[in-house]
């Protein structure tokens, strides 16, 4: 029975397991006024002493192998060849969305190495029940997209009914794009009536085409 073997047997379930594996905490904070203490004594106090420790100050909407130290991080497991697993406190920790998370999860699993979500209990997520939830939070996450490009296709759909006009509104109106037709019917240049009325050389452009 080989190393990795024996620690998917014994992770997390006593004493054995819990010191064999290498373990690797991640923890992640928006701003500056923020700190990661909170994250780092929660994953202390569930039992998980750090082997490696790595903390990025970034937005949640940065994907997960933008985020410099998890970028150091994920190098970092894939060199480690003993048994290793990864903490962090939340799934968001993992990526900026459903997919990321789960493209986070697979190289993860690739490279042997387990993961726990302290919100998920003490579920491995690289395990068949944990990949089970994760298919199931990518299903309800397309699901969500999906109505929501219905509920905006309805609404454009209403609005036309409704003989409201969609998209942006012309810069010029009625009386701007007359005088800059007259301009330019006058002799001046596309560029000089643009500073006139303080507008682009394409939206003039756009006037003077739609004579």
């Amino acid at each position: 029975m080989d190393l990795r073997t024996l620690c998917i047997m014994h992770r997390d379930n006593g004493h054995f397991g819990q010191h064999l594996l290498h373990t690797f905490i991640y923890a992640r904070v928006s701003t500056t006024e923020q700190t990661t203490a909170n994250q780092l004594l929660e994953i202390e106090t569930a039992g998980y002493a750090a082997h490696a420790s790595y903390a990025d100050t970034i937005s949640g909407k940065t994907a997960a192998m933008e985020r410099p130290e998890f970028a150091k991080m994920i190098d970092a497991i894939a060199r480690t060849r003993t048994a290793k697993r990864l903490v962090v406190t939340k799934l968001d920790r993992l990526g900026r969305d459903v997919e990321d998370v789960l493209g986070v999860m697979r190289h993860l699993e690739e490279t042997g190495c387990a993961v726990k979500v302290l919100q998920f209990g003490d579920l491995d997520l690289t395990s068949p029940a944990g990949r089970l939830v994760l298919t199931t939070l990518a299903a309800v996450a397309q699901m969500e997209r999906d109505l929501l490009v219905e509920r905006t296709h309805a609404g454009l759909a209403r609005a036309r009914r409704e003989g409201k006009r969609l998209g942006r509104p012309p810069v010029l109106n009625g009386e701007a794009r007359q005088e800059a037709q007259e301009r330019l019917a006058q002799g001046e240049s596309v560029s000089a009536v643009a500073r006139a009325l303080d507008v682009s050389r394409a939206t003039v452009l756009r006037a003077r085409d739609a004579t």
